[in-house]
């Protein structure tokens, strides 16, 4: 076996670790280098490096999990004294002593009996091993240390060189907010020390771009514990962002056949049953009892827009028939989650729902692609599609999920665009299609959403009368290009770290006088740039010219405009632009051309 080989895949694209594939032919060799599979094998063992050190460091911890995830690898573990940040240092110190012992890493099994024997004064295994259904229990060593694990590993702490602890956060046992808080400490590891640098120095800049930093220094927006946690209050300038994203997307959807509609926050608890968002999703809701009656404040819109679907006898002349409306929605999410605007309890849905004949799913689902495309290409964004299959908590029979799944596959093959598989990440009611967009520091995010729906429509006994005069249920497709305003207006700030477009800029224009003779001439411009829909603003604070225009420009604003004697007797502005890095002077008329210009590059 080559050195570098650690580990296998499988037909089915499966990781077997190198002790497990006793038998190699038919499988793929999985070589130590950054791909996705290799990756993933070298993280998960240098979680156990890491809580082998932590062991050694710390001899009464106990570990719960340390799975692989997006950011890397984490492992929970309970110990007897506080870890911080300065901790990790030495750590990773450990780490690297343990690594020159060139230790191999040693699998063996034993059945669940044994192990529940083995580990009889460990709880957090104990509860490790009541969610494992298995009776034989794999169990990987490397020196002194071991603990349970399906693997897979590479086979030598050799292997693990490139690693760094990121950060130390607390975690519920098991997500549970009611258990006990046990220490969680996150890490990332690669193949080699350049790409390791390479995604320390991206961490650096996410660190300055961090949107509730800049969201803080420009006055976006703001939260008050106080008032509630993961519930934004938007200030004046995210405000004027927001809705200028707003009117772009409404004009958008108007062009695009789509009507507006808006349904109730709250609807009475029954709805939720029929819909199945109780049973499948009732953790997730605020409940509230009126007049004796349990009511559920919406967290979704559908049900909203099957009851404005219903109102009226619709026909198959009237499909597709496409309702959108900017949900305010509220989710129970867990406090630990909670960060920034990227994960609120609050927030409002960019949402859409189509109600088509089964035969139109696949135009309908490109239509929306489409509009997806136009959205991300006026923001610079690159995405892909992932085709999210049925998950374990699902209603509807599988024969439905299948025809809906396949009808989403067959629109994407069909006119040749790619997409990748997320086996079990559907919605409860129907698969979806997911766009996961690319920032400009290279990570990715899950954004807008399409999704097919038989089942909603069956619930609610909705239909249509057909061409042949016979009563037909229509397919329910629930769709948003954003995701959430919220989040994507996180995602815009950190990817643009603040220097938003001029279209949707908090404010467009600050106009700086050099003097008290000048302040009628600013303002003079700023009413005319208002009536525009160009939102400007004049500093003329009794502060030194300088001091204005350095506050001017920390604004992230994409025009300063200078007004001195000579723009006054002119008619003229002097120009500092921030986008271009340039200064130069324009006519009053020259100065609104090129804003108008700037405003229709907002136009999709």
């Amino acid at each position: 076996m080559s050195e570098n080989i650690i580990g296998y895949l499988d037909n089915d694209n499966n990781i077997i670790d190198t002790q497990s594939a006793e038998e190699t032919a038919g499988l793929t060799p999985i070589e130590y280098d950054n791909s996705e599979k290799a990756l993933e094998i070298i993280r998960h063992s240098t979680a156990h490096l890491m809580a082998q050190a932590i062991t050694e460091l710390y001899p009464n911890s106990q570990f719960f999990v340390g799975p692989v995830v997006d950011e890397g690898f984490y492992y929970d573990f309970r110990v007897d004294q506080k870890i911080g940040e300065e901790d990790l240092k030495t750590i990773e110190k450990k780490m690297k002593d343990l690594i020159k012992k060139k230790y191999k890493i040693e699998k063996y099994e034993i059945s669940k009996d044994e192990a529940i024997k083995k580990f009889a004064n460990d709880d957090l295994k104990q509860a490790v091993m009541r969610r494992i259904e298995d009776n034989t229990l794999s169990i990987y060593k490397q020196g002194e240390f071991e603990d349970l694990c399906r693997g897979p590993h590479v086979p030598a702490l050799r292997f693990l060189n490139n690693f760094k602890l990121t950060r130390v956060a607390g975690a519920y046992l098991g997500g549970d907010e009611k258990a006990e808080m046990l220490t969680r400490i996150y890490g990332i590891a690669f193949a080699d020390k350049e790409s390791l640098k390479a995604h320390l120095d991206m961490l650096e800049e996410a660190k300055k771009r961090d949107h509730r930093k800049i969201g803080t220094e420009m006055e976006l927006f703001m939260f008050n514990e106080e008032a509630g946690a993961g519930l934004p209050f938007w200030m004046p300038k995210g405000a004027k962002l927001r809705v200028k994203l707003e009117e772009i997307l409404h004009k958008a959807h108007r062009v695009r056949g789509y009507q507006p509609v808006r349904g109730p926050e709250i609807l009475k608890s029954d709805m939720w049953r029929t819909s199945g968002h109780y049973a499948c999703y009732g953790e997730n809701m605020y409940l509230t009892e009126i007049d004796e009656q349990e009511y559920g404040i919406k967290p979704m819109n559908c049900i909203g827009h099957i009851q404005i679907f219903k109102q009226t006898q619709k026909s198959y002349r009237d499909l597709p028939l496409r309702f959108y409306e900017y949900g305010v929605v509220h989710r129970h999410e867990k406090s630990g989650v909670l960060h920034g605007l990227l994960r609120v309890r609050e927030f409002t849905q960019d949402d859409a729902h189509i109600f088509c004949t089964p035969e139109q799913i696949a135009s309908e689902v490109i239509e929306v692609v489409e509009f997806v495309d136009s959205v991300m290409q006026l923001f610079g964004f690159n995405y892909t599609m992932e085709v999210a299959t049925k998950p374990e908590k699902a209603i509807g029979e599988d024969a439905v999920w299948e025809l809906a799944t396949q009808g989403l596959k067959d629109a994407l093959e069909e006119n040749n665009l790619p997409y990748t598989i997320d086996e079990g990440g559907g919605a409860f009611y129907g698969p979806k299609i997911d766009v996961k967009i690319t920032d400009a520091l290279g990570r990715k995010w899950q954004c807008g959403t399409i999704q097919v729906d038989f089942n909603l429509p069956q619930r609610f006994e909705v239909e249509y009368v057909a061409e042949d005069n016979t009563r037909k249920q229509p397919v329910m497709l629930h769709r948003a290009i954003l995701g959430s305003f919220e989040r994507f207006i996180a995602i815009l700030t950190e990817h643009f770290a603040g220097e938003f477009p001029f279209f949707i800029a908090p404010t467009q224009v600050i106009f700086v006088p050099i003097a008290e003779n000048h302040v009628d001439y600013a303002n003079e411009l700023k009413k005319t740039l208002m009536l525009e829909g160009i939102d400007a603003e004049v500093y003329d604070k009794n502060d030194s010219l300088n001091k204005r225009i350095r506050t001017a420009e920390k604004q992230r604003v994409p025009y300063v405009a200078i007004i001195g004697d000579e723009e006054v007797a002119n008619k003229s502005v002097a120009i500092r632009n921030r986008r271009s890095r340039e200064q130069y002077n324009l006519t009053q008329d020259e100065f609104m051309v090129e804003l108008t210009q700037e405003l229709q590059k907002g136009k999709i």
